[in-house]
């Protein structure tokens, strides 16, 4: 009998030649927690009714694994577009992120007795195991299936796609198009929680890997309000997905899109400043949010419009206040933990933010990192009557920072480029994925990384600002939108190159071909036409703050 090897957790295995992964996989079922979901064979994302006919690498991923969690809400996502169709005959419309799951509008009005029809036809889907084949279609027959539908959201992004063949996924008798891969059936999907939101809209909440596997939805309702401020604004100027913004570019008008969107987050940042310039109790505007939010250029141009309102912005550096190295906490690994908050003497920075609030003189320290210890200024800061301090950093929104200030002194702005133009209806653009192809840009930039250290790096970060950052955002006062709609576009000319220079053998390959599978559907922008004060400059440099 013909034989293959497989090559496991650095182990190899001897297998029949033709097998598939779902049988192999058993084999290594016990090391996960839930079922395995999706492989990676020598690099690429494969379902497990893939068979193997060569030598091959194989890794195996559960729903806990941020492949394996994609898949996930893939299959889940399909079997709920499928329970609509099938109990209504209606569509729903995937928005963006909320929470740990995903916000999503519905064509028909939402009420407690419609989601309980369909929660019991997807539990049936379930139940049932159904099969979800992947076909290969041709790319012009598969418009025309759309177009008999009227789902114009498939036929405009299939026309974007240059391949003469696509892939087509089928749950029993409905198609439908996805940017990631599926589970092989069904029964794949165990948990999944319903949350009406408004009468047109809900929540849809899934194990996450930050969850433990919990599901639980909590409404963040100025993130909420944040998300559909600038959803309906797009609306307004007629740029409803990615495909709307691709048709700018081809029209030639994308340049007065840029002074659009420029111009729109410019005003509300105004507001802001004028916000804070009316309440005379504010002392302290505390700015915080997510790797690559763009915090350096918002709290710099804050402090300009500030200025506009009379007021003497001066800036207090929270990394100034760390704790001499050796005394930094420590990760399980031994590893030290400079994102902490206990990194920072706390007591210190309470105590000088107090006195500069009495109207006392400070010496600020300022932090030697080549050493690893602070040291002192020479000469001493004093706020004057119109003098108001800015405090940006990761732990700004957390009250333990400035646990001896009064709140009524305190202003707080939580940062985050929350995207809210999608692929199509049902193919989101991830917030995360923004922020990750900015971080990749600037630290090429500006630091001398390649993608693979950003990519490799990518999940530390994250579980940061889930302990960090995300758990004080509804303490803000206000929610800034930093995305630019047109960014994309960008970001696509500057971050392609970086990633196409990941090897296929490199374990962050995988993450690299799926940020360039969704860049292939967005046209290329050039920055000619940016603002100099543009939060982009920011990540792809040229800016007026550099």
């Amino acid at each position: 009998m013909l034989s293959v090897t497989i090559k496991y957790k650095d182990k190899k295995y001897t297998y029949p030649k033709g097998i598939n992964l779902l049988d192999i996989s058993k084999d290594f079922q016990k090391d996960f927690s839930e079922k395995i979901i999706i492989a990676i064979v020598n690099g690429t994302i494969t379902e497990l009714n893939q068979t193997i006919f060569n030598n091959s690498t194989v890794e195996f991923y559960d729903v806990n694994s941020y492949f394996g969690n994609k898949v996930y809400e893939s299959g889940l996502l399909f079997i709920l577009i499928k329970a609509f169709k099938d109990v209504f005959n209606s569509r729903i419309l995937v928005e963006h992120s909320i929470d740990k799951g995903l916000y999503i509008k519905s064509d028909i009005k939402i009420t407690d007795s419609k989601i309980e029809k369909i929660k019991e036809r997807m539990d049936e889907l379930i139940e049932k195991d159904l099969p979800i084949d992947k076909l290969l279609i041709n790319r012009k027959e598969a418009i025309k299936y759309y177009q008999k539908l009227n789902d114009k959201d498939k036929v405009d992004i299939l026309k974007y796609n240059t391949n003469t063949n696509i892939n087509l996924y089928k749950l029993d008798n409905t198609f439908d198009y996805f940017f990631n891969n599926l589970p092989i059936s069904t029964g794949y999907i165990t948990k999944y929680k319903i949350d009406i939101i408004n009468e047109n809209s809900f929540a849809l909440s899934f194990p996450s890997i930050y969850s433990s596997g919990n599901i639980s939805y909590k409404h963040h309702e100025k993130l909420f309000n944040a998300f559909n401020e600038h959803s309906e604004y797009c609306k307004r100027i007629g740029i409803n997905s990615i495909c709307d913004l691709n048709l700018k570019v081809t029209d030639g008008t994308i340049n007065d899109y840029i002074f659009l969107a420029e111009s729109y987050q410019n005003g509300l940042l105004l507001n802001v400043a004028y916000k804070i310039s009316k309440n005379k109790n504010i002392k302290i505007v505390l700015i915080s949010g997510p790797s690559s939010s763009g915090k350096t250029t918002t709290s710099k141009k804050l402090q300009l419009y500030l200025k506009q309102f009379g007021l003497v912005p001066k800036t207090m550096s929270i990394d100034d206040y760390f704790v001499d190295r050796e005394k930094t906490p420590k990760k399980e690994d031994g590893s030290y933990d400079f994102e902490s908050i206990k990194a920072i003497k706390l007591d210190l920075f309470n105590k000088d933010l107090s006195k500069l609030l009495n109207g006392e003189k400070v010496k600020m320290p300022t932090y030697n990192f080549a050493l690893g210890k602070g040291e002192y200024r020479s000469e001493a800061t004093s706020l004057g009557e119109n003098d108001i301090l800015i405090i940006e950093g990761l732990h700004a929104l957390n009250d333990e920072l400035t646990s001896s200030i009064d709140r009524k002194l305190k202003f707080k702005i939580y940062l985050s480029p929350l995207a809210v133009l999608n692929l199509d209806n049902h193919n989101r653009m991830k917030t995360s994925d923004i922020r990750l192809l900015r971080r990749i840009v600037r630290d090429n930039r500006t630091r001398g990384y390649n993608a693979r250290d950003v990519i490799n790096a990518w999940a530390s970060v994250r579980e940061g600002e889930e302990k960090n950052v995300f758990p004080f955002q509804d303490d803000a006062d206000i929610i800034f939108n930093t995305a630019l709609f047109y960014e994309m576009g960008v970001l696509k000319v500057y971050v392609e190159p970086l990633l196409y220079m990941i090897e296929e053998d490199e374990e962050c390959y995988k993450f690299a071909i799926r940020l360039l599978n969704i860049l292939k559907n967005i046209l290329p922008i050039p920055s000619d036409y940016i603002p100099k004060d543009s939060i982009l400059r920011e990540f792809i440099g040229n800016g007026y703050f550099e």
